[in-house]
């Protein structure tokens, strides 16, 4: 007895043709994995950069100190 293929066999060729001929990356081959390659990081290195900024701005103008 075997089982239903997980996928059709016309549609697993076709996106094996697609993966094999792209000229990409091997990380960016994937519909949404630019979002998680590069959108992420880059959005925790934007904030990152933003609160080291306003921590500066604070430390400078005394903003935020104890007596």
């Amino acid at each position: 007895m075997t089982e239903a293929p997980f996928l059709p066999r016309e549609r697993l060729f076709k996106q094996q043709q697609y993966f094999q001929n792209l000229s990409k990356h091997t990380h960016l081959k994937g519909r949404y994995d630019v979002i998680t390659s590069v959108g992420i990081p880059l959005a925790l290195a934007a904030s990152s950069l933003i609160m080291i900024g306003r921590g500066v701005y604070n430390m400078s103008h005394g903003i935020g100190k104890k007596q």
